[in-house]
């Protein structure tokens, strides 16, 4: 096992085993690392060493180096075992000098430190020490004070709880009072290391390796404790304030208050420590345990004792497990052919006497006896009755017709599978757990010689050992599940969390506003979770789908207008706005979006935002990080103006806003009303006005909600199309769970979407075959394989959707529709996945080839390749409208709803040809109504663009090159309309002679990229031969003319460029000289009118110098964030 940190480690090896043997034998390598050249390789020093064990069960074999060792790592290798084929080995390995100082408590005794003083008040504490328990409850500390501190340290059901109380209890409610808990079976008779820090309100908690930070509530800062701290229980239990706990029953090892080592105090009986009834070694009971492995096959079979003349038949054990369904004991019982039941049942405690087949007797006891805590049950017959008790609850009984014996064998946990051994029945699963404590009529079983084979029988069992483990700690239920176990897994309840899955990974709710939309949602409130299975919580929004846009609105805690009087800046009014989303749910959101705003209106009287004289802000508001904002309704950031003043609509152009002309009158234009639109700095988070203590001032404020629209995360795309074409981000942090999903198209047969790699582990989802994808995956327990086919291919350079997730219960993946596929985790495997390197999307690191189109929510999106054919005469392509085109196949129903093939607002046509023939029809779209829009090449082979949208006229011409076209290069053709609604459907409609006479002769060359609004007719009729939407005449070929085109173009342009190099310096020289006339002119001009208006006021001359800057830095600001939109609207990214 490594260790985090080197130390020096000097010692003894203590070898025992704890059973029989003739002499053991092991060797131990030491491995030294002294440096680290490359990567994975080390220099190594290596030490042997060999060690004879001890030849019994309970001798100590003590082994002392004879140099101290400075390793990282201690590897123990067995060479012999037991003659006798006993297999077993413990090792103790103990490093540099250590002095021990031991209490033991029996669960009566405790320790009293008492003060110098009457009490003791700290704003600093340390406190050290080390316990093992025998119980699961007890009070490790204990100190309280007359005005309500307090501090106790205890164990409780097997956790340590740390309770602490800095506040007088008499006036403070018990929400001041902090409760902290760590760890869990802690009754295990092992050592655990506690630590607790506190400075003033700050606490750090420790236990073993885990460490708890948390703050005290309520004002206190200081711990003041009355006369004394008492450790292993509380002495008078009557005391006021006290906790009734159970006094500790173990050992402490190296109890420090302070510095203060008090049981070496108390060892030395000095006067201040008061030790009662605590002995100061660490007895050690022995508690031996057998631990029952499985649920179907363990089980233990003991020969019943005669019992007493006096008490009859009694059989007790103690138990503990977390299964709520299995059987304890079962025994046949005499005379006749009678059986006894012991089983827990939904976490009951069940007792069944049967006598025949259609007669038996039940008795039930306990609450939830499956917690993984020590319960003793016991089974006595006194008379003509059946006893049952559980721990100290009273005892069921179950009334008898005669007195009754054991016969032959008793079987605990469980039936064996044959019925060699008695009429044993299981009438449930076996039991997993473990047990101790067994006697049977009043005599103790020795489980170690049922070990050994001399007492007993067994099948798949432990001994000297209870192996129960807290599958629940730490909590693996995200989201706040409630996490549940039985003694080979656990299980969330989601319930009532928003998230769903084994672990409460996957939120229920969208994204966004856009993603109830695009579920065929209307205007309402919804719940919202913008960072998905990320840790923040679902937030509830309002989503306004009644525009075009879908507005995300944020409410907070009032929006009506607001009177404000009597503030000034000293003294100034404050409003805090409580939002119904936290402050990180708010930065999400607003990230996430594309555009963000909040109305600010500010109604005024003799109430300024800025002081005239020197522009001191007089009122501001807060964004959403505290920040101190001071510019107002539609201005710039850090530009202290409002939105008249950048409109130059001020009622006052002497000021910059409109309440600044401080008029003593309510006008309905006198206010500074406005969208704040500067997204990082959104949502205001507090307002602050001060000036409205003058005599007959007064404002009305209100601030809107924040409104959002757009997402992100929607739809973004980039497309593969080399060989080694990849992108690639940081390493996830997806060590305990990770969900990917995304939409991918290819025509290639095979390719890795993404794969990130680790030293050993990996994960990575790949199109395996044409119609399989593959999810894999290492933790560290081998190589782990999820494959869905799909009974269509996968490569029909269609959209497709994939999901897959990986947490610590199980894996899954799902393509489109198809069922689930998914495999549990082992119950004890490695959990973590540790990955190192980047996340590559689009090619393995091990160069794999990759797919050629991917869209997916880590937000990668389609973008086509181009599709040419070659026409040849009398060749045609027709696309009839006869439903809507669906551009997503096999996706949810988010998606769908997008799913239309032409718009009814917008009109959009895109294509690339190449031909030399003239006249020609490029392309042509009708309607019911003889309505028509068609584009052709005239005799003169220039292009035309025919709209005919209203038959009782002529039609509409357009020629926008006059030179000709059918020169045998490709050019690129887009048209967009908006107009009314047009319904399309293929006709032979009557059309203008021109336009016929082209269509008779058709169209000889190649078209590329055709696309009308959201459909590829083209892309279309290659792809999907057959399809009642596609109908061909002639012969089409695929070509590649947009890239033989590309060539031939840039070689003429190259030519042309160099022709016109002259004349562009000729053009230059002259165009310098007429700009340096002009501005020479401009200058003189200016000069003359400055000269003349030199007796303006300065404050105009300054107002008016100050909105040229803010023109100008606004243009300037206009033009970046226009590119910046540009750029941020191309969601498709060539790779």
């Amino acid at each position: 096992m490594e260790n985090k940190c080197k130390k020096s480690w000097q010692g003894i090896i203590q070898r025992e085993d704890r059973r029989e043997s003739n002499g053991h034998h092991c060797s131990i390598t030491v491995n030294t690392v002294s440096t680290r050249i490359k990567n994975d390789f080390f220099s190594v020093l290596t030490l042997l060493q060999k060690f004879t064990g001890n030849s019994d069960a309970d001798s100590v074999v003590h082994h002392k180096l004879p140099q101290p060792v400075r390793t990282r790592f201690l590897r123990f290798v067995p060479l012999d075992w037991s003659s006798n084929g006993w297999v077993g080995l413990r090792v103790d390995v103990y490093g540099c000098a250590y002095k021990s100082y031991l209490a033991d408590f029996d669960g009566r005794s405790s320790l009293l430190y008492r003060f110098n003083q009457k009490s003791m008040s700290t704003v600093k504490d340390v406190i050290v020490l080390r316990f093992k328990s025998r119980q699961a409850d007890g009070v490790l500390l204990h100190g309280e004070g007359q005005r309500g501190d307090y501090i106790t340290l205890e164990l409780h059901r097997g956790r340590l709880a740390l309770h602490l109380n800095l506040d007088d209890t008499r006036v403070r409610s018990s929400s001041a009072r902090a409760v902290v808990t760590l760890g869990s079976l802690l009754d295990d008779q092992h050592w655990h290391s506690v630590l607790i820090e506190r400075f003033n309100k700050q606490v750090n908690f420790t236990l073993d390796r885990y460490t708890q930070h948390f703050r005290t509530k309520g004002d206190g800062d200081s711990l003041e404790v009355d006369y004394e701290l008492s450790f292993g229980g509380i002495p008078l239990p009557g005391k006021p304030g006290t906790f009734l706990r159970r006094n500790f029953h173990g050992c402490m090892e190296n109890l420090y208050y302070n510095g203060v080592n008090v049981i070496d105090l108390a060892k030395r009986r000095k006067p201040q420590i008061y030790s009662g009834n605590v002995t100061f070694s660490c007895s050690e009971p022995q508690l031996v345990a057998a631990t029952f492995l499985s649920s179907s096959g363990s089980f233990l079979s003991l020969a019943a004792p005669p019992p007493s003349a006096v008490e009859g038949l009694s059989v007790r054990f103690q138990f503990r497990t977390w299964n709520g369904d299995s059987l304890l004991f079962s025994g046949q019982l005499r005379p006749v052919s009678q059986h006894l039941w012991l089983q827990i049942s939904s976490g009951r405690l069940h007792l069944t006497h049967q006598t025949s087949q259609l007669k038996t007797s039940e008795v039930s006891t306990g609450q939830k006896v499956n917690d993984g805590l020590w319960h003793s049950v016991s089974l006595s017959t006194r008379g003509l009755q059946i006893s049952m008790t559980l721990d100290s609850e009273p005892a069921s009984t179950i009334q008898l017709l005669e007195n009754l014996e054991l016969d032959k064998s008793l079987f605990f946990g469980g039936c064996p599978r044959t019925l060699d051994e008695g009429n044993c029945k299981n009438p449930t699963m076996a039991f997993q757990g473990c047990m101790r404590f067994i006697l049977i009529n009043n005599q103790p079983i020795n489980i170690l010689l049922v070990q050994r084979g001399l007492l007993g029988n067994y099948n798949q069992l432990q001994f000297d050992i209870c192996g129960i483990r807290d599958r629940c700690l730490p909590n693996f239920c995200e989201h706040g599940g409630r996490c549940s176990q039985t003694w080979s897994s656990f299980y969330c309840d989601c319930s009532g969390t928003g998230y769903s899955g084994a672990t409460c990974h996957n939120s229920i709710y969208e994204n966004s506003c856009e993603g109830y939309r695009l579920a065929g949602s209307s205007s309402g409130y919804f719940s919202i979770d913008p960072d998905g299975s990320g840790p923040m919580g679902p937030v509830q929004v309002y989503c306004n789908m009644t525009e075009n846009k879908v507005w995300t609105v944020v409410n907070y805690n009032g929006t009506n207008p607001v009177r404000v009087q009597g503030s000034s800046v000293e003294s100034p009014y404050i409003m805090h706005f409580n939002y119904s989303a936290s402050p990180e749910q708010l930065h999400a959101l607003v990230v996430g979006s594309d555009q963000c705003q909040q109305e600010v209106m500010y109604r005024c009287r003799k109430s300024r935002l800025y002081n005239p004289w020197d522009g001191t802000p007089l009122s501001w508001w807060r964004d959403r990080g505290g920040e101190k904002r001071t510019y107002w309704s539609g201005s710039l950031p850090g530009v202290q103006q409002c939105s008249c003043s950048l409109e130059e609509n001020c009622l006052d152009m002497s000021y910059f806003c409109n309440c600044d002309s401080d008029q003593d009158t309510w006008y309905t234009l006198l206010n500074d009303t406005g969208l704040l639109s500067y997204r990082d700095h959104l949502p205001v988070s507090e307002i602050i006005i001060g000036d409205t203590h003058r005599p007959g001032s007064e404002a009305i404020y209100s601030v809107g909600p924040l409104r959002c629209h757009g997402y992100k995360s929607l739809w973004n795309a980039v497309s593969f199309y080399q060989e080694f074409s990849y992108i690639h981000f940081p390493a996830p942090q997806v060590e305990l769970s990770a969900d990917i999903s995304f939409y991918f198209k290819t025509g290639a047969p095979s390719g890795v979407f993404l794969e990130n790699l680790g030293l050993r582990d990996f994960i990575k989802v790949e199109l395996s075959s044409q119609s399989a994808v593959t999810f894999s995956f290492d933790v560290g327990d081998g190589p782990v394989l999820l494959t869905v086919k799909s009974p269509v291919p996968l490569n029909d350079r269609q959209w497709h959707w994939v999901r897959v997730e990986r947490n610590v219960k199980e894996a899954s993946v799902q393509v489109d529709q198809l069922p689930l596929r998914f495999l549990e985790a082992p119950s004890d495997g490695h959990i973590r996945l540790q990955l190192t390197s980047q996340l590559f999307v689009g090619r393995s690191p091990r160069r794999l080839m990759p797919p050629r189109e991917l869209s997916n929510v880590l937000q990668f999106s389609d973008l086509s390749p181009e599709v040419s054919v070659s026409f040849e005469k009398g060749s045609s392509v027709t696309y009839t409208f006869q439903e809507p085109f669906s551009f997503i196949r096999n996706s949810s129903s988010q998606a769908s709803s997008m799913s239309t093939g032409y718009s009814k607002a917008v009109e959009n046509v895109a294509f690339s040809f190449q031909t030399t023939q003239a006249p020609a029809m490029l392309l042509i779209i009708s309607t019911f109504s003889q309505q028509y829009v068609a584009v052709i090449l005239a005799h003169n082979g220039s292009l035309q663009l025919w709209y005919q949208l209203h038959k009782e006229r002529r039609p509409d011409v357009f020629s926008p090159r006059p030179l000709s076209l059918a020169d045998g290069r490709l050019h690129q053709v887009r048209i967009h309309r908006e107009a009314k609604d047009i319904y399309l459907q293929a006709r032979n409609d009557v059309l203008e002679d021109d336009v016929a006479l082209a269509g008779t002769k058709g169209f000889v060359g190649c078209f590329s990229s055709v696309q009308y609004n959201h459909v590829a007719p083209l892309k279309a009729a290659l792809l999907n031969r057959g399809s009642s939407l596609v109908s061909v005449r002639g012969q089409l070929v695929e070509s590649n003319c947009g890239a033989l085109a590309d060539l031939t173009t840039s070689n003429s342009h190259a030519g042309e460029r160099n022709s016109q190099h002259e004349s562009a310096v000729i053009g230059g020289v002259v165009t310098a000289v007429v700009f340096s006339t002009l501005c020479v002119v401009a200058a003189m001009v200016r000069f003359l009118h400055r000269h003349q208006q030199a007796q303006r006021a300065s404050s105009l001359q300054e107002k008016e110098h100050q909105r040229r800057l803010e023109a100008a830095y606004h243009a300037e600001l206009h033009l970046r964030n226009s590119a910046f939109h540009v750029q941020d609207s191309i969601k498709e990214y060539y790779i």
